[in-house]
């Protein structure tokens, strides 16, 4: 996949399927329209492009956005590349980029740096400053400037509308199943592994801490999961507990994975973490060797949970 890091850097002798939006999560609702972007290359005739942005809009145009994204913008492209998408574009998006007219953005991003033969959008999908112009809007400049505008209709994506804002409730509420049906994949996290407090070893549960760079990726829910990782080119499964450590009176939320049969060495590596189901919230105990125990149930739980998978 080609990834240009600005309108401006893009170039090519073709003309060009594109879509274009956030696509924070890259869920199932967006595979539908990243899909249909690649059945309409004509076995190569035109080029795929999504156009998307970083920041996420709502982070620049909302005074105090406190939004938390469902990719990093490392694992959005992750994801792209993976689906087959040729050329991604990620535009610097600023208040003067969002002041541009409807027509402004057709004629000078669409049809001069991209040569759009067509344009695949979603059923809800609006353009232009301050949002005004819509499907019908976009139909007309079709048609002034030569190119083809297909919607995805709300139908044809799911019966119920998939949403980000969806699968961000479901995942600050724990529930995994939803979310994950919603994306289409387990969702996950990406960070280095660092030091902690190596309290865990002194109970024969030693854990990976994870510390992820990007304060705007969300974190589900507080509490114990079942989750895997890729490690050594091998799936290892484990919990992992996401909150504060209330029976060692922590103060600094954490994230903490135990792997069930793993002993290397993974300090300042850099691993992804996919979250299978919510075991339980997180509680404080009376006393270490309460704690312990809890986790004893915890493995029990998730072991019979992989044990159907």
């Amino acid at each position: 996949m080609n990834i240009f890091h600005s309108i401006n850097d893009f170039s090519s002798t073709k003309k060009t399927i594109i879509t274009l939006g956030t696509f924070d999560g890259v869920h199932i609702g967006h595979k539908k329209i990243l899909e249909r972007v690649l059945q309409n290359t004509d076995n190569e005739k035109y080029e795929s492009l999504v156009l998307t942005f970083f920041p996420h809009p709502r982070m620049v145009l909302q005074e105090h956005s406190e939004i938390q994204l469902l990719n990093t913008i490392n694992e959005k492209i992750d994801l792209l590349e993976k689906i087959g998408i040729e050329n991604l574009v990620i535009h610097p998006f600023d208040e003067i980029f969002s002041r541009l007219t409807a027509e402004e953005f057709v004629k000078t991003i669409l049809v001069d740096c991209f040569h759009i033969q067509k344009i695949i959008i979603g059923h809800d999908h609006r353009f232009g400053r301050n949002r005004t112009a819509n499907i019908d809007d976009l139909i007309a400049f079709g048609k002034q400037y030569d190119f083809e505008v297909e919607q995805i209709s709300v139908q044809e994506i799911n019966e119920i509308s998939v949403s980000s804002t969806k699968i961000r409730n479901a995942l600050l509420e724990g529930d995994m199943t939803l979310a994950n049906e919603y994306l289409g994949y387990d969702y996950f996290l990406t960070g280095n592994v660092i030091q902690g407090k190596q309290l865990g070893r002194t109970i024969n549960f030693p854990t990976a801490n994870l510390k992820i760079e990007e304060n705007y990726k969300l974190i589900p829910k507080n509490g114990v999961y079942v989750v895997k990782s890729i490690l050594d080119q091998k799936t290892v499964f484990g919990i992992m507990n996401i909150g504060f450590n209330p029976t060692v009176n922590g103060d600094i939320q954490s994230i903490e994975i135990h792997y069930f049969d793993f002993d290397k060495d993974i300090y300042n590596k850099s691993i992804c973490v996919s979250i299978l189901k919510r075991i339980r919230s997180e509680q404080k105990f009376e006393s270490v060797d309460l704690l312990k125990e809890q986790l004893q149930k915890d493995k029990k739980s998730a072991l019979t949970f992989i044990g159907n998978l």
